[in-house]
């Protein structure tokens, strides 16, 4: 079994390893990708260190499996590359996510739509991960109409330079700027480009990934999202109206019980989600669980969940597990 990590100086590919490390992830060989002016560098995973090699020489070891976390021009160029060799890409970008022919996946989900000849998976964007984690059960028993979310995201949604960035204007060091406004002491309501809509791109990933996931297009979704300084995990306000009827209760104990959630929701103790709780775990935590008293069937949720965890590394990671255990890889 021989694994490539693509991205692996990266905050995603870092967190890659530390997820596969934890996981006890199984694998005979790995080889470790970056850009050209990290080949040779040297990175350790558990004990033992490796160098970093370039792309063709990646794509030559006809790998088994390489999991990408290198951004969507570069996944553009040599995705196609490994998948002609065979090697299954899980691919971290949003270069494939709304392709027809590529299967976006929440092993959770949608992991049984995956196919023996299905050579570059996407792996779906962090703050959508998080909210069909949480909305995918319910829409289940209840079938959802339309969703309103509103996020609050960390900045190590935009990689190492947008930490530094905080991190510098705290200190008052007038550094590199990967944001066009102060972050420190701010919010931004703004991440990726603007479209023509008025959207950015960020939100609408979130409307037609969640669509694709849940494989309705029918649901109704409208987002606003939003840069936070917090370093943590992303957070979500979401209004979500069904088709059918609930009751609240029923709804707790339907989270309560799906794997991979843990509801964190008991007001009377302060005790609900936040980022410095999700920071380093696999889980996606819900709590402020209430239904909305101004329409009929709508729910009010705050979800919260590591975007370098379960909304990257972790989930790429057991999309690779999973294929494993279903015999996709050969």
């Amino acid at each position: 079994m021989k694994i490539v990590v693509v991205g692996a100086t990266g905050l995603v590919g870092q967190e890659i390893l530390k997820v596969m490390e934890e996981r006890n992830f199984q694998f005979d060989e790995l080889f470790l990708v970056a850009s050209a002016k990290s080949v040779g560098k040297e990175l350790e995973f558990k004990g033992k260190r490796y160098a970093v090699i370039g792309m063709q020489k990646a794509v030559d070891l006809a790998a088994d499996v390489a999991i990408f976390s290198a951004g969507g021009s570069t996944s553009l160029e040599w995705a196609p590359k490994f998948a002609e060799k065979g090697t299954i890409v899980i691919d971290n970008s949003s270069a494939w996510r709304m392709d027809p022919t590529k299967k976006l996946i929440v092993p959770e989900i949608n992991g049984h739509v995956i196919k023996i000849d299905d050579r570059i998976i996407a792996n779906p964007n962090c703050s959508t991960i998080q909210m069909v984690m949480a909305l995918a059960p319910l829409h289940v028993k209840y079938k959802i109409k339309r969703i309103v979310v509103s996020t609050y995201q960390s900045v190590t949604g935009t990689g190492k330079n947008a930490v530094e960035q905080l991190m510098d204007e705290r200190k008052g060091i007038n550094g590199k700027k990967v944001y066009p406004h102060p972050i420190d002491m701010n919010v931004l309501p703004h991440i990726d480009v603007f479209l023509d809509n008025g959207y950015t791109k960020e939100e609408m990933k979130m409307v037609n990934e969640t669509r694709k996931i849940l494989g309705d297009n029918s649901i109704g979704l409208t987002a606003t999202t939003v840069r936070v300084p917090a370093i943590g995990g992303h957070s979500e306000a979401v209004n979500v109206e069904f088709h059918k009827e609930f009751d609240v209760a029923e709804v707790r104990e339907i989270l309560e019980n799906t794997p991979g959630v843990i509801v964190m929701d008991d007001v009377k103790n302060n005790v609900y989600p936040m980022p410095i709780i999700a920071h380093g775990k696999d889980e996606v935590f819900v709590g402020r669980i209430r239904r909305d008293e101004t329409q009929p069937k709508t729910l009010n949720l705050w979800i919260v969940a590591d975007n370098l965890r379960k909304g990257a590394a972790t989930n790429a990671v057991q999309i690779a597990e999973f294929m494993m255990e279903k015999n996709l890889v050969y």
